[in-house]
Order: structure tokens, then C-alpha cells, then sequence
């Protein structure tokens, strides 16, 4: 960009529902960025914790920040778009930043840096903490820019978590106004899906620093969510819906058929556990989006292999007890 240029308006917005706990370090994380010329939508979905106040306090204080109160109480995607409909028609980045995440001082400049030296870009991402640790591993550092295709690929066969959450991702902000409305509200998981599908048409950017932080503690919404297993069903659900799109006919019967045998030994371990029934609610509704069922006779049938996986490694189960760690049938499988 040119001495003296104009940055690029990027538009980042953060819709929330009960977040006091997390709302101002989100939103401090935010002002905190070095790149400056940005606006920020804090959209309120009837919240009654405080956190309407919390943002109005940031807003009185930043011209850059405006607060949005929803009319109605609305669901996560129906957030999610009323937020989208917010943003400048003057942005050239579309930015969101989840209400218990934040972000580091240098996530917009990265992103806007490689985002603008390639304008094919559709999506920049970058590595995240995931709690403690630092995701996505093993993409080789020299894989900045690539097709969205490949990136598509390498997520559904190498299961690299390239997209991470929609706080690791920014859009261009053209492409979420074509699309209405940019979040499929009923997909299971329509951050994911999105992105999916505007890289059907753009490349994908990877900036390799740790640019983001998504809470994983029990009372955030990805915390609460995690013991369902989401990321086990969110792969089955990816390669049902768009390995027909990305993998040629025979790596979509191998992998698929490879994965669905993980997942069904996966339901076959809870119901062993005799996991509880928000469990099976959580999946079941999962499974509904890409035409499954649960079938309990068939999970009861696949628990027998699982038993005798255990049985014949009485050692390796009890030295996972020892650790803390799930089964094997817990992850996915790379």
C-alpha cells in the first residue's frame, strides 16, 4: 500500500448473549490492536447479566464502537446475521470476534497485510490458543497462500483445523454481502459451513503466527460444549456435506467410510458410559442437518468391538484411568 494510503475499513463485530464474565477482555483485545482504523458492532441479544452495561460503558468511551440491542431474542446464527447486516458498507474486511475469545494486538495488521498483497484471498486464518495450547498443527510454514480447494482438502483429509472458530477467521467483506444470509441457520454448524463454501470461489490465506485465544473453561459456550464431542460430528458432517465437492469419488467412499466407523465406535463408547441424554440430543440433532438418525440398535451392536478393544489392552486403559484421558474412540483420528 502506498505511503500515506488510506488503510482498509475493517468492520469487526462481536454479538453477545450473558457474557459479563468475558466481555470486556474481549472487547479490550479488540481496542487493543495496532492497526487502527476499524469499526466495532457489540451486538446485545437481550442480555440480563450486565453485559449490555459493560458494552455501553466501552462505547461512551470509543467513537469506533457501536452497541446494537436486538428486538426479540434471537439464536446463535440468527445473531450472527443480524450482526453481519451491521457491518460499514464502506469495509473491505469482515472481522468477528466471539464474545468469551479475544484476540492479540497484532491479529488485524497480520490479516490485512497478507489479505491485501493477495486479493484472491476470501479467507485469512492464522494459528490460535486453544486454552493452553497453541492449534492448528502440521502445516508446513512455507503454505501461506493456497486454493480454497486445497484448503478444503487438507482439512478433510489431513484434518488439519485450518478455520478454527470465527474468532481465528476474517472474511472479505464483499463476499459476506453476496451471501444472504451469509450463516446457513440450519446448518448444525454454520460458522463451519460458511467458510466451506466461499472457498469454493476464493484462496485461502494463512498467516503462521498465533494471532487469536478461544476459551475452552466449562462455563464459556465452547466449554460447555466440548464433552458432546463436537469437533467428532462437525468432521462427520464436513465430509457428508462437502467431500463430494472437494474429494474425488474414491477418497470420499475411503475416508468417509473410515470416519464413519470412528464415529459410530464413538457413540458406541458413550452409550457404554451411559453418557448422559443432552449427549445423544446434541448428536441426534447433528445428524438430522445431513439426513441420519441415531439407530440405538445398531450403537448397541458396534459396542461389542469397543469392549473387546478394551479387553485385550487392560494396561494401556489403565494407564489412561491414571491420566485423566479419554478412550480411544474420544479424538479424531488423523
Amino acid at each position: 500500500m502506498p505511503a500515506g494510503a488510506p488503510q482498509p475499513i475493517v468492520s469487526i463485530v462481536t454479538p453477545f448473549y450473558n457474557t459479563a464474565d468475558y466481555l470486556a477482555e474481549c472487547i479490550e483485545s479488540v481496542l487493543a490492536q495496532t492497526y487502527r482504523d476499524f469499526e466495532y458492532v457489540l451486538v446485545n441479544n437481550k442480555s440480563t447479566d450486565g453485559s449490555a452495561e459493560i458494552a455501553e460503558r466501552y462505547a461512551a468511551r470509543d467513537p469506533r464502537i457501536r452497541v446494537v440491542h436486538t428486538e426479540t431474542f434471537l439464536t446463535q446464527p440468527q445473531n450472527y446475521n443480524g450482526a453481519v447486516r451491521k457491518i460499514s458498507p464502506a469495509a473491505r474486511y469482515y472481522k468477528m470476534v466471539q464474545a468469551d475469545d479475544s484476540i492479540f494486538p497484532r491479529c488485524i495488521e497480520e490479516m490485512v497485510a497478507l489479505a491485501d498483497a493477495n486479493p484472491s484471498i476470501g479467507v485469512v486464518s492464522s494459528y490460535r490458543m486453544v486454552g493452553p495450547n497453541p492449534w492448528p498443527k502440521g502445516l508446513p510454514h512455507t503454505r501461506t497462500v493456497m486454493s480454497g480447494r486445497e484448503a478444503c482438502r487438507l482439512c478433510l483429509i489431513d484434518n488439519l483445523s485450518l478455520f478454527g472458530s470465527q474468532t481465528t477467521v476474517m472474511v472479505r467483506a464483499d463476499i459476506v454481502r453476496a451471501r444472504h444470509p451469509y450463516y446457513d441457520e440450519v446448518k448444525f454448524f454454520p460458522d463451519s459451513d460458511s467458510v466451506y463454501e466461499v472457498l469454493k470461489d476464493s484462496d485461502f490465506g494463512f498467516v503462521h503466527q498465533i494471532l487469536s485465544f478461544s476459551r475452552v473453561e466449562d462455563e464459556s459456550a465452547w466449554g460447555r460444549a466440548l464433552s458432546f464431542g463436537p469437533l467428532v460430528l462437525d468432521k462427520l458432517i464436513r465430509l457428508v456435506s462437502y467431500g463430494p465437492l472437494y474429494l474425488s469419488p474414491e477418497e470420499q467412499e475411503r475416508i468417509t467410510g473410515a470416519y464413519e466407523r470412528f464415529y459410530r465406535s464413538f457413540l458406541a463408547e458413550a452409550w457404554l458410559v451411559r453418557r448422559e441424554p443432552a449427549f445423544w440430543e446434541f448428536h441426534a440433532k447433528g445428524l438430522k442437518v445431513i439426513g441420519r438418525e441415531l439407530d440405538r440398535a445398531q450403537i448397541r451392536r458396534d459396542a461389542i468391538p469397543v469392549v473387546m478393544h478394551y479387553l485385550a489392552r487392560p494396561q494401556t486403559v489403565i494407564s489412561r484411568l491414571r491420566r485423566g484421558e479419554r478412550g480411544p474412540y474420544g479424538s479424531v483420528p488423523r
